[in-house]
């Protein structure tokens, strides 16, 4: 009887009630009014800096600031905050914008340079970033509705700078270093072997589009490597990944597990990695892990 009231309650329009049509525009219109406050404070005070410094209102590039550690290393020099813009400017309808911003990254943005990068940050930020704004400018264009001009130089962009990332690859293990330099490699940089779960696994969304979108396959199969290592390090009774391990030797140096930081977007990744690619091991693990 308990369980036919709850029923019985939950069947009730007042409590099952979707968003409203205002309800649901309110909030577009809210989101699309704080990413145009970030955006255009970018684009005005800071661009073609990676961030923008908020309090003094001018770009931040590497080393022209105060170090701050590891955190610097998600930038490079390389525009960052525009080009991991460019498909909210689509989502938008803002295409103008969008038009206009692909060419300053085309003309402006180069990856050369001698700089110490996060492997995981430029992947997810700017592979990914110059990859959906290639399928996206081919969209356009494909609609008739501008970019009439592009050749998918976002494309190769992308692959310029994923070929940067490959050295990382290069440690015993085939899981990737969590440093890189864009002109050396692992030059300077091979010494940092410890690397989180989270790191380490999410490559293969970006690595397997940039494989597909320019029939070179040594991207896909690196992260694809790499997400296997992963997969015969979980613990077999719990099927659960840890949080640290050394990329040389597989060990896990933090063992502890959990879907907060070090380890989250490596479950995000197991799944999409199904959802996009289609491969069966890869809703199997899934299914195990959530198990």
């Amino acid at each position: 009887m308990i369980w036919v009231a709850f029923l019985s309650l939950l069947s009730t329009s007042s409590l099952v009630q979707g968003m409203t049509d205002v309800e649901r525009l309110e909030l577009r219109y809210e989101a699309e009014d704080m990413f145009y406050h970030a955006y255009n404070a970018y684009m005005s005070n800071a661009w073609p800096a990676d961030e923008l410094m908020p309090l003094s209102c001018r770009g931040r590039f590497r080393g022209r600031e105060p170090n701050r550690g590891d955190i610097d290393d998600a930038m490079g020099n390389f525009s960052l905050t525009l080009i991991d813009s460019l498909d909210m400017l689509v989502v938008l309808g803002d295409l103008e914008e969008f038009e206009a911003s692909v060419k300053k990254v085309i003309n402006t943005v180069s990856f050369d340079s001698d700089i110490v990068v996060s492997v995981f940050e430029t992947n997810i930020r700017i592979v990914g970033g110059l990859l959906s704004g290639h399928v996206l400018a081919e969209l356009v264009q494909a609609k008739q509705k501008g970019m009439s001009w592009y050749r998918g130089e976002l494309l190769n962009m992308a692959i310029d700078c994923g070929t940067r990332l490959l050295p990382a690859f290069n440690s015993t293990t085939g899981l990737p270093y969590p440093r890189v330099n864009l002109r050396t490699g692992l030059q300077g940089v091979n010494s940092i072997q410890l690397t989180c779960t989270a790191c380490a696994g999410s490559m293969i969304l970006e690595f397997a589009a940039l494989s597909r979108l320019s029939g070179e396959k040594i991207f896909e199969e690196k992260a694809s490597k790499a997400m296997d290592v992963l997969w015969s390090a979980r613990h077999r009774q719990s099927n659960l990944v840890g949080n640290v391990l050394n990329v040389n030797t597989g060990d896990w140096v933090r063992r502890d597990s959990g879907v907060g930081a070090g380890i989250d977007s490596y479950y995000e990744y197991v799944a999409k990695a199904y959802v996009l690619l289609g491969e069966d091991k890869y809703l199997e693990r899934w299914n195990s892990h959530y198990s």
